[in-house]
């Protein structure tokens, strides 16, 4: 029994294919270029259990033949592949963030109907397909909630995470075939061990910043964490367990970015980490002048603070989370051992 994982070169893809292989189960890992050593080495250097083995497959989620023949022969189809931006501008939103997630699924989805091999679907959505734009100061969220008021303007990565989500289970409640397995998994913030380098400019960024000292102060912004582990854990777990064409939200706890910055100082003593926070109204003002930080994003989260329930996601997939302050212990050790800082 064959497991495809698309976008198998990214963070949390690689982890998934990381937990797959560990289990001895047989993985199909695609990836937009085979001979880019960038995507492939570190999923080569993966452990594999008896029974296990890894095929590194070249495939673009945006090419439909590509994604056909990828899918074929396969039972279990893990889709992580997407575009992941935290608060940062962009040129192209259609094509740059939307795209590749909604026409991506879509390929996705139609090599399913074409193959009739596949049994299981388990999507890598986002609690960003959860949050509505407008949310109160302290409000928790669970599955039943939709993103459904994003704009390409304003936030594509929510619109592209809430459209492709949409997609898959609109595509599931028309399928007179119920007995085929269909789970959406909602991360939030993914931290933990970065596995490869191009890993550094997705979520772990976030660390990457503070560790390499390349802000002189923190701002008052709350991330909601869950680890990567976990993350991959949840997706293996779904091929098995858990309600079908259940939505499970993941999220270990929050921090606010000072905390983070002062557990990892305590921790790593010697890495020069900002020990000041700028005072809400600074922070939005300096929004305007960061080429990572958008001032719509900085005005709709600064100085808040939200909650994700992933109570189902403990009770029917029984997970147990790794605490935020062992992911980011864990993130920056994978950093430093990996020589990645310039200060250390």
């Amino acid at each position: 029994m064959i497991t495809l994982v698309t976008g198998a070169s990214g963070y949390i893809g690689t982890h998934v294919v990381a937990n797959l292989l560990s289990k001895g189960m047989e993985v199909r890992a695609t990836v937009r270029d085979s001979s880019d050593p960038e995507r492939v080495d570190h999923l080569k250097s993966l452990k594999v259990a008896q029974g296990g083995r890894l095929e590194i497959f070249e495939m673009d989620v945006l090419d439909g033949k590509a994604v056909e023949s990828a899918v074929m022969g396969c039972y279990n189809i893990i889709h992580t592949a997407a575009v992941l931006t935290f608060g940062g501008r962009i040129n192209d939103p259609e094509r740059e963030v939307v795209n590749p997630s909604v026409i991506g699924t879509k390929n996705i989805l139609n090599a399913i109907d074409k193959s009739g091999d596949v049994g299981c679907l388990v999507h890598t959505s986002s609690v960003a397909a959860v949050r509505p734009q407008k949310w109160k100061n302290g409000e928790t969220f669970d599955e039943s909630s939709w993103a459904d008021d994003a704009k390409m303007k304003t936030d594509a990565y929510s619109l592209a995470k809430y459209s492709s989500e949409k997609l898959v289970r609109d595509w599931y409640d028309s399928r007179s075939d119920k007995e085929f397995r269909m789970i959406t998994i909602n991360p939030c913030v993914v931290l933990g061990p970065v596995l490869s380098k191009r890993h550094l400019n997705t979520s772990p960024s976030i660390v990457m910043m503070l560790v390499n000292n390349e802000i002189p102060f923190t701002i008052p912004v709350d991330i909601s964490i869950v680890d990567v582990r976990d993350v991959a854990e949840a997706h293996v777990r779904s091929l098995t367990i858990g309600e079908n064409s259940g939505r499970y939200l993941l999220a270990s706890g929050n921090m606010g970015l000072g905390g983070i910055a002062k557990k990892i100082k305590i921790e790593y003593p010697e890495i020069k980490i900002p020990s000041i926070q700028l005072p809400y109204f600074i922070s939005l003002l300096a929004s305007i002048f960061n080429s990572k930080i958008s001032f719509s994003w900085a005005r709709k989260n600064l100085g808040k603070r939200l909650f994700w329930d992933s109570r189902s996601a403990e009770n029917e997939l029984g997970m147990n989370w790794i605490t935020p302050n062992n992911s980011i212990v864990d993130t920056v050790k994978s950093i430093l051992d990996n020589n990645w800082i310039d200060n250390y």
